[in-house]
Parts: structure tokens; C-alpha cells; sequence
């Protein structure tokens, strides 16, 4: 959105300076970031919209309240001029084709009145923009320049292997310079520019006119898949996903829903049962570099692919785990981010995560003259056809619809045919993609890793989880102490008991259920003595509930001295006699007695 040439930097703040729980504050963002550099002197070929859009009911929704973002299969946002669309994110309940390009178009026509409006605010205010002063290139030296360059150039691309091509590009570009001499030497950043113009526009004309991708594929064509599962021993699902040059590992790791990531937001605060981390380290390019934190790349690229499969992932209920996946860029060519969403479904289906369907993804690129209008779209594209191209557009779905999309132009924005074209053409990638996919693993396995938590879950009433605390959690720190389990119970009445030994789960499950039971009169239970009187014998019928057998329901006969008949310890059966408007409990031995039932 700014002229070639324009090389001063420019930085727009958005602060957020008051928010409506209901209206999300980014499009207002995007919108007042407009504004600014359109009243502003920089030459901002603007003014651009940006639009949220929803799908609820089959109608599509101008900028969504909380409540109908809810309700809504679609979640979409759209920036684009008054002519063409510029940037589309979208994540999505397995929308058809059609209904994310309506969608789309729906959205540019809003933003047609946005941009009328940001233009009549800049013909009122605006600065004058300022005025480049580009000296074109010097024409002898351009035209030396290509006269040198051009059978080199052509001779580094003449090759289908990445390294090869690059080891051709390094060669051709010493003997370049060799060639030109002091000419280089005077113009080494405007002989630079010129080659890599030059450059780019070998490889875009040997795509559009001569349909020749830089490895040979066809227009529509994938790289060669293979794909991996269960690579890593010790860990509770792991999966590699391999296209062409371009490698992915995904480790996915099963946890219990309290370690649920909480994200404090502008209007709301998140819990996340579903984490998605995307690392891209320096040797994936083969490169050196420092190693810092995650960059803007490596968040961006992880969100589209947690957008991409959260859609796919089994209810709390159906499946009570947290689940993060970690996908590690072993090799670079070109689109990992999708790359990362195959091999995260391989990974969740080996960790045995019911998921609804498989999910795949794939980049799609674009190549046009402006000159001619000719123009390629591309299937899984590269590095070089991304770094070259006009158009980076991301698509990640099922194979009943679509779950998430990114798109960004490089270009003035381009038109509801070449949309269409596009997704029709992602859409068969998507699919092929799927099957490579299903050759490797067709269905979530059957059974969890043996190191991963077993979880069992079930509901108690909400006014008994304070019984199974105890006082300054005495009870439950007992039961796990006991039973070596964690315990998580929600506000609702929800408890998880996690173990990796399933046996002691069930164990810390009976006692929560004993403490939780109601105790009613006439109910049979096989307690322990847990205090002698005088007057009769204390029995622990359930963790903190214990009642009174008087002295004279010790036995059928009269009882002298309680220990004549118990001792502190003993397991005897009882049956709940009465209790009383203060919970205190009666209990009986008579009528239980072996000598009776004989």
C-alpha cells in the first residue's frame, strides 16, 4: 500500500482507549490506522476497510456482537480497498466453498463505504501526501546489466533441486560481478535491485507464459507427501507430515483441565483446553541465528492452526483433557503453517483424540501481468513462488468445508473470479492431501498412551463440594494422598480424577461418590470402629460421616461393656436407624448379626 521506492518507516499505534463489552475493538483498530495515514503525509495508496462478518442462520452478519459471534459458523475478517480485497483470516464450521466467497463479497461491500468514508475525512483534513523523487535507473547500466545477467539467470533457475538452484544462484551472481567489473563496484546496491528485478521476472514469465513452476510441477500440482506416526516413544501422540522439502513434527501432550491456559482479554477472560505452539528454529533454512522468543511469525502461524482444528476437537465432555501441540519445523520450503495442521491431526489421532474429522491444509499462490492480465494460481506453493508471487492464501479444512483461511495480497487486491478460482482449486489439493493423510492413520486410535493421564469424570451435586474439601481441604487432600490421583472439581459440580494408573483413579472416584452419597435411613453399610464410649460405639460409615450404635444395639443380648463386643478398628456391618434434624445419625447392629441371618 505504498509506492516502490517509499523507504522511510512508518509506525501506527493503536490504543484501546474504552471498550464495549459487546463490540470488539480491532476492527475499530484497523479502521482508525486508515484513517491515519490517509490524512497523514505519507503516501499511502489507500484508503483501506476492514470488516467483521458472521454466518448465522444461512445470513451473513456485519461486524458480529459477542453474542451472535457465539451463534455464528463463520468468524471473518476483511480488509480490502474500494476496488479489490487486500487480507482475509477467517475460522470456520466447515463452510462450503461458496458460502466463505459470499462471505468474502459480502464483506467488500461494506468496506466500499468505509473507504468513502475514510476518503471524504482525508479530502477534509488530509496533509498533502509527499512527492517521491525517484531517479531512474540509469539506462546503460540497465541495459549492461541485462545484457550480462540475463543467460546467467537463466541458467541458475534451469533446475528443479532448492539447493542445486541456490548453489547455481551464488555462481552465477560472482560471475556477474566479475563481469561488470569497477561497474558493480561504483552501483552495488542499484545493480542488486536491477538483478533481483531481473530475477523475478525470469521466474514469473517462465510460470505464466510457459507454465514451468522453479521444480517443475504443474500449475495444480503437490509435492510428493509422506507422512508419520508415532515417532517418539515416550510421549502421548506425536506425527511427521513431509511435503516436498518442506517437513513438520507435531508432539501432541494430554493434561487435565485444570492446566487449561487462561487468557485475560479486553472483554472477556478465556479459558483454553486446546494450545497450539509452532516453532521455526534457524537450521530449518540452514541458517545461524540468534534465538530469541516466539516472533510475530511463529504466534501468527500457531493461531491459524489451533483456528484450523479447534472446530474438529471432541467436546469437555466427551473427552475431559487439555490437549498442546507443539509442531517443530525440522525443514523449510515453503508453506509449514499448513504443514503443521496435517501434522497435527496425525499427532491428535495418535494420542487417541476423538477428533470429528481429519483436517488438512494448503497454500495457494498467484502469479499476474498486470500488463497482459495473464495470470497462474498455484497449488502448495514454495518458498521462492511465496517470496516472488502475488498472493499467499492459506486454506485449511475437512472435506466437507473449510475451517480456516489467510490471505494476504501483495498486489492492488484481486477479483471474486480469482477467489473463486482459487478455493475451487485448494479445495481439490485439500482433498488429495486428506487421503495421503488417512494412508497413514485412518482413525483416532483405540486406546491412549500408557503415559498419558487416564481421566475419569463425573458430576456431584454442587452443594456437596464443599464434603469432599473438607475443612481447609482436609478430605481431598487425603484422597489423593491416599490415592496418589489429582483432583479438579469445577464450580458446577464437575469433578476430574486424573492417574496414570486407572485402578486408583476408580478407588478416589468410589470414596468422592461414598462422600457424596445421601445417606438414608435403612441403608446397609460395612464401617470401621472409629471411637469408643461407654455408651456405645462411633462407625465411620463414609470419609467424614460417622453414627452412634447405642451400647444397647451392640448385639440381641444386653451388653455389659462395649468392648465385650467391638474393638477400635473393626469392620462391622450397620444399618442407618435415624437421623435426626442436626444430620446426626443412629445406627443398629440388630438384625444383622451372623447368628440372626443364620
Amino acid at each position: 500500500m505504498f509506492p516502490k521506492g517509499f523507504h522511510r518507516d512508518i509506525q501506527v499505534i493503536a490504543t484501546v482507549l474504552s471498550v464495549e463489552q459487546d463490540i470488539q475493538p480491532d476492527i475499530l483498530g484497523m479502521i482508525g490506522s486508515s484513517i491515519a495515514l490517509s490524512i497523514s503525509e505519507a503516501p499511502f495508496m489507500g484508503p483501506t476497510g476492514s470488516v467483521s462478518i458472521g454466518l448465522v442462520e444461512g445470513e451473513y452478519i456485519l461486524n458480529p456482537n459477542l453474542m451472535q459471534r457465539d451463534a455464528s459458523r463463520l468468524h471473518l475478517t476483511v480488509a480490502g480497498t474500494k476496488d479489490a480485497i487486500m487480507m482475509v483470516e477467517a475460522g470456520a464450521q466447515e463452510v462450503t466453498e461458496d458460502e466463505m466467497l459470499n462471505g468474502i463479497l459480502f464483506a467488500h461491500e461494506h468496506i466500499k463505504e468505509i473507504v468513502a468514508f475514510i476518503a471524504d475525512i482525508a479530502a477534509k483534513i488530509g496533509k498533502p501526501k509527499l512527492e517521491l523523487e525517484q531517479e531512474p535507473p540509469e539506462k546503460e547500466l540497465h541495459e549492461k546489466v541485462k545484457a550480462v545477467a540475463c543467460e546467467k539467470l537463466l541458467w541458475s533457475l534451469d533446475t528443479f533441486d532448492r539447493k542445486e538452484r541456490e548453489q547455481r544462484a551464488l555462481q552465477a551472481k560472482e560471475e556477474i560481478v566479475t563481469a561488470l567489473g569497477a561497474e558493480y563496484t561504483e552501483n552495488a546496491n542499484e545493480v542488486d535491485a536491477l538483478l533481483y528485478e531481473l530475477n523475478k521476472e525470469l521466474v514469473r514469465d517462465k510460470i505464466i507464459n510457459k507454465g514451468i513452476r522453479p521444480d517443475g510441477r504443474r500449475q495444480d500440482e503437490i509435492r510428493p507427501i509422506w507422512c508419520e506416526v508415532g515417532l517418539l516413544g515416550r510421549t502421548h501422540g506425536s506425527a511427521v507430515f513431509t511435503r516436498g522439502q518442506t517437513q513438520v513434527m507435531t508432539i501432541a501432550t494430554l493434561g487435565t483441565i485444570s492446566e487449561a491456559q487462561i487468557l485475560d482479554g479486553l472483554t472477556s477472560e478465556e479459558n483454553k483446553r486446546y494450545m497450539h505452539q509452532y516453532n521455526m528454529l534457524p537450521y530449518s533454512v540452514g541458517e545461524t541465528r540468534m534465538m530469541r522468543g516466539p516472533g510475530r511469525r511463529e504466534v501468527g502461524h500457531g493461531a491459524l492452526a489451533e483456528r484450523a482444528l479447534e472446530p474438529m476437537l471432541p467436546s469437555e465432555e466427551e473427552f475431559p483433557y487439555c490437549m498442546r501441540l507443539v509442531s517443530e519445523v525440522i525443514s523449510s520450503n515453503g508453506s509449514t503453517s499448513q504443514a503443521s495442521i496435517c501434522a497435527s491431526t496425525l499427532a491428535l489421532m495418535d494420542a487417541a483424540v476423538p477428533i470429528k474429522k481429519p483436517v488438512a491444509g494448503i497454500a495457494m499462490g498467484l502469479i499476474k501481468d498486470d500488463k497482459t492480465g495473464n495470470l497462474a494460481i498455484l497449488t502448495d506453493i514454495q518458498g521462492l513462488e511465496d517470496f516472488l508471487g502475488d498472493m499467499d492464501f492459506k486454506v485449511a479444512g475437512t472435506k466437507d468445508g473449510i475451517t480456516a483461511i489467510q490471505m494476504d495480497i501483495k498486489i492492488k487486491g484481486i477479483n471474486r473470479e480469482i477467489l473463486a478460482r482459487a478455493l475451487e482449486q485448494a479445495r481439490v489439493g485439500r482433498l488429495f492431501i486428506l487421503d495421503k493423510m488417512l494412508e497413514t492413520l485412518a482413525a483416532p486410535r483405540a486406546e491412549l498412551s500408557q503415559y498419558a493421564p487416564r481421566i475419569i469424570s463425573f458430576s456431584i451435586h454442587p452443594d456437596k463440594i464443599r464434603d469432599v474439601i473438607g475443612s481447609g481441604g482436609k478430605t481431598i487432600n487425603k484422597i489423593i494422598a491416599d490415592t496418589g490421583v489429582k483432583i479438579d472439581i469445577e464450580d458446577d459440580g464437575r469433578v476430574f480424577i486424573a492417574s496414570p494408573d486407572a485402578a486408583a483413579a476408580e478407588a478416589a472416584r468410589k470414596i468422592i461418590e461414598g462422600i457424596t452419597k445421601e445417606i438414608e435411613v435403612g441403608d446397609v453399610y460395612l464401617g470401621k470402629v472409629v471411637s469408643i464410649k461407654p455408651f456405645g460405639a462411633f462407625v465411620n460409615l463414609t470419609p467424614g460421616k460417622d453414627g452412634l450404635v447405642h451400647i444397647s444395639r451392640l448385639a440381641n443380648k444386653r451388653v455389659e461393656k462395649v468392648e465385650d463386643v467391638v474393638n477400635l478398628g473393626d469392620e462391622i456391618l450397620v444399618r442407618v436407624l435415624e437421623i435426626d434434624q442436626q444430620g446426626k445419625i443412629t445406627l443398629t447392629r440388630k438384625g444383622l448379626l451372623p447368628e440372626e441371618q443364620a
